[in-house]
This record gives structure tokens, C-alpha cells and sequence, in this order.
């Protein structure tokens, strides 16, 4: 999983590199049909549950974030996370502490952009 760290210096460039909208604003509200294919009630990855249309809180009110749930590092559509390439700030960063395999990255892809 991606993290975005408080070296952000709030640019946006990362915004519109992600294929997933996984990478939102300070303070602003997320959801999983933002940007995927999703709406309604869907079955995640995981096997659980949820509304694709349903706003979340903001996971930080100072920085840019990225949504864990959302993020696949690019898996699927590019050969490397493309938020990364582009932050001007190096503020963005795999969090070691919580890694996903590609396989895990690949099913979330599948969830968020089936046609």
C-alpha cells in the first residue's frame, strides 16, 4: 500500500496520474465509485460488503491521501505506481508496515473497473 507522508507539499501533481482516483485532497470526502466503475452495493476484493456511492471522511485534513481500499500501485496499468514518479516532494512512499502482494493488488483492480 501506497502512503503519502507530511513532506507533501499539497501540489496535486499525483492527482490525475492515478488510474483509480485512489488520491484525494486534504479534508476531502471519498468514495469508491469516484473515478471507477462502481455504484451501488458491490462485493470488495476482501469478500465484504459495500456502497460504492457512500462518502467517507477525509483520511487527513493537511495533506493529500491516499485511500488503502482504492490504491493498487498502478498494478494492471502501469509497470510502476505513477504518483510516486511524478511527486516532486519524494512524500509518497510504500508503506512497509502493511504490504499487499500483486495478487491482492491485481483482484482490487478487477473490483473497481470490471466492464
Amino acid at each position: 500500500m501506497l502512503v503519502i507522508n507530511d513532506d507533501c507539499i499539497n501540489c496535486d501533481a499525483c492527482v490525475s496520474e492515478c488510474p483509480n482516483h485512489a488520491i484525494y485532497e486534504p479534508d476531502e470526502e471519498w468514495a469508491f465509485a469516484d473515478g471507477t466503475t462502481l455504484n451501488g452495493m458491490f462485493t470488495k476484493a476482501d469478500g465484504s460488503e459495500a456502497d460504492a456511492d457512500e462518502k467517507h471522511d477525509a483520511l487527513s485534513d493537511e495533506f493529500f491521501y491516499i485511500v488503502p481500499e482504492k490504491c493498487t500501485e498502478c498494478k494492471g496499468f502501469h509497470d510502476e505506481p505513477q504518483c510516486v514518479s511524478v511527486c516532486p516532494a519524494d512524500a509518497i512512499f510504500v508503506d512497509e508496515d502493511n504490504p499487499e502482494t500483486e495478487e491482492e493488488l491485481l483482484a482490487k483492480k478487477a473490483v473497481m473497473h470490471e466492464n
